[in-house]
């Protein structure tokens, strides 16, 4: 957990209104109180997955409905607490998301004040040994699923292939088990709005991890799963010291056999270079800050790897949208610090508000109320303020803002335990007889793959994909980008025409475009452009003030080698990351997101966008 001096007097306050530029394009949503513009394609997102819909399918509510529909509904939850006041927290939230400061998970957009009152976005669910406790697990997923939630299970418990049952036959192992999982969850997702998806965790000291991590190596396998390895510190220490290591099996807990770590490591590279699965996680590293060790040992993440739970935990996200507290060049710290303390208001109500699929998942969700409190615009906050995104200043700015928001976070959480109490299990938690919070966690970085899309922003602290690109959406339908920062920089500097617009279609990139300023192009750097080493060193420059996980991807250039992947992933681990996943471009097949200009041939990150 970071260290926090809740002491020092706040920064000062810079006070103003944020302008927002639009593309004379984009539609426009008339708000109850004020006017919002939205993009097509978040207008087109928002039709497609959050809006109400009737019994024939057409859209019955606008975007500022929703957010109005989601805030008084939010804000219901303050009557718990003896709160008269309840209209004005109502505009307090409306506000919070009708400015775009500030959007929760989508589960919350989409459920909240309609008949499923299902919130989170994340659960993790045990998984034990034997058919009984693995189809009860299994079926809790599905009702989880069913609510639009994603899940994680660390399937290490079960025992290997070819181990002995009852019936004096042999099992067929975890895998076989998870591909059992991800055809229910095919089924499910069929008939939802949200999709759900998983994450599956093998222990390294595991029998059958070998299968597991070759498990995805051909494509259309296990699609509603991401996939990693839980490596401890003393794994990567024989990887290291070119040692073996025991794989036990989890049933006698008897040493089945010796194994090359450092095979074993390049294993997963080679894997991860090949199409991105699987990623790794430090297994120590997320226990070493477990703000709840007494209460067990985690041994899971949410389907995007963010959220560190403990059995049955569910966690509800949100996300800063950071390009929105830019003015003159400086970021407005009064404004964000406002809106920091409204969210941790938020996510918190949302735990009283929420309808849980399972009666343990209220049960254990409200004895620690954690809440992951992250931010997406991050690159576009960079670009505004003139830094580059590989560069010293850019995670300087990174571990300033994060800073920023993790001490006032805890600080809303404090004033929040002073009203309504601490977390119940807060007198077994580190923060025993320290801090009085209200929420054992404060901070998660999600993906918000669809949320930043509503926003118009880049994805959480990611650079900028592309400047120029197209996405197909779940439901089929193709969206179309062209960086609104970029075409505002272009038309100031008098070289916005037809014969750049096609240049930067074509490669997605202005990095080679001698006719645009050097000034722009250096700070207009995509994630093709960024050195591996500068995404993993953002990754931790974050991580060193966030409570819970950081979701990000490496993304590699296609002609990256496995060496690279075990570098990144070595780099990660020393520099205190909780873990780490790679994309190389050109390495699936399946496209979600692609240049504009090469549809057949470029890129996909289908697993690594969300609906978060």
């Amino acid at each position: 957990m970071p260290k926090l001096n809740l002491s020092n007097t706040k920064k000062s306050r810079i006070f103003g209104a944020q302008k927002i530029q639009r593309n004379a394009s984009e539609l426009v949503a008339n708000s109850l109180t004020t006017h919002r513009i939205f993009s097509g394609n978040a207008l087109t997102i928002l039709e497609q997955r959050y809006l109400k819909k009737n019994s024939k399918g057409k859209v019955t509510e606008k975007p500022e409905d929703m957010f109005r529909r989601v805030a008084k509904n939010i804000a219901l939850a303050d009557a718990k607490y003896k709160n008269k006041n309840i209209k004005k927290t109502e505009e307090e939230f409306y506000n919070l998301m009708i400015s775009l400061d500030f959007l929760p998970n989508s589960p919350t957009l989409l459920n909240a004040g309609r008949k499923l009152q299902q919130l989170a976005a994340c659960f993790v669910l045990p998984i034990d040994d034997g058919i009984d406790p693995i189809f009860k697990t299994l079926h809790y997923a599905a009702l989880i699923h069913k609510t639009g939630a994603g899940t994680g299970f660390n399937f290490s418990s079960l025992r290997p292939k070819g181990d002995i049952i009852e019936s004096s036959g042999f099992t067929s192992g975890p895998v076989s088990f998870m591909k059992i999982f991800d055809a229910a969850t095919e089924q499910i997702k069929l008939g939802g709005t949200l999709r759900g998806a998983n994450m599956g965790i093998l222990n390294a000291d595991h029998p059958d991890i070998g299968d597991f991590i070759t498990v995805k190596s051909k494509e259309n396998v296990l699609t509603n799963f991401n996939v990693s390895v839980a490596i401890t510190d003393k794994f990567i220490d024989a990887v290291k010291k070119n040692k073996k290591y025991n794989l036990v099996n989890p049933r006698t807990k008897k040493i089945v056999r010796k194994e090359s770590a450092r095979r074993i490591f390049k294993l997963i590279c080679e894997q991860a270079w090949l199409n991105g699965d699987p990623g790794v996680i430090f297994i120590n590293r997320i226990n070493m800050f477990n703000p709840t060790p007494k209460l067990g040992k985690i041994e899971s993440t949410d389907s995007c790897g963010e959220q560190p739970l403990l059995p049955y935990e569910a966690c509800n996200l949100g996300s800063i949208n950071l390009s929105n507290f830019v003015y003159n060049k400086k970021i407005d710290y009064g404004r964000l610090g406002k809106t920091i303390h409204s969210a941790v208001h938020f996510l918190d109500n949302v735990i009283d508000m929420c309808d849980y699929p399972l009666k343990e998942n209220r049960k254990t969700v409200e004895k620690n109320r954690k809440i992951g409190l992250g931010v997406m615009g991050f690159a576009d906050m960079l670009i505004n303020l003139g830094i580059n995104y590989d560069s010293e200043e850019g995670l300087k700015a990174a571990e300033e803002i994060m800073k920023f928001i993790s001490k006032e976070a805890s600080i809303a959480s404090m004033e929040l335990a002073n009203k309504r109490g601490s977390f119940p299990e807060w007198k077994n938690s580190i923060y025993n007889k320290k801090l009085k919070l209200r929420n054992a966690t404060r901070t998660t970085i999600a993906p918000t793959g669809t949320i930043s899309i509503i926003a118009d922003v880049s994805s959480g602290i990611e650079p900028l994909f592309a400047l120029s690109y197209s996405r197909k959406t779940a439901e089929g339908k193709t969206l179309t980008y062209f960086d609104k920062n970029l075409k505002k920089a272009l038309i100031e500097n008098r070289i916005y025409n037809d014969e750049i617009i096609e240049k930067i279609n074509k490669e997605g990139s202005i990095k080679n475009i001698s006719e645009i300023p050097k000034k722009i192009r250096k700070i207009f750097v995509v994630g093709s452009d960024i050195e591996a080493e500068w995404h993993v060193r953002m990754q931790a420059a974050f991580q060193k003030y966030v409570d819970n996980g950081i979701s990000k991807t490496v993304t590699l250039p296609k002609d990256a080698t496995v060496e690279d992947v075990e570098k990144i992933f070595m780099m990660a681990h020393e520099l205190g990351c909780k873990g780490i996943s790679v994309y190389r471009y050109g390495s699936r097949e399946g496209q979600v997101i692609y240049l504009s200009s090469k549809r057949d041939e470029q890129i996909t990150l289908s697993n690594f966008i969300k609906n978060r």
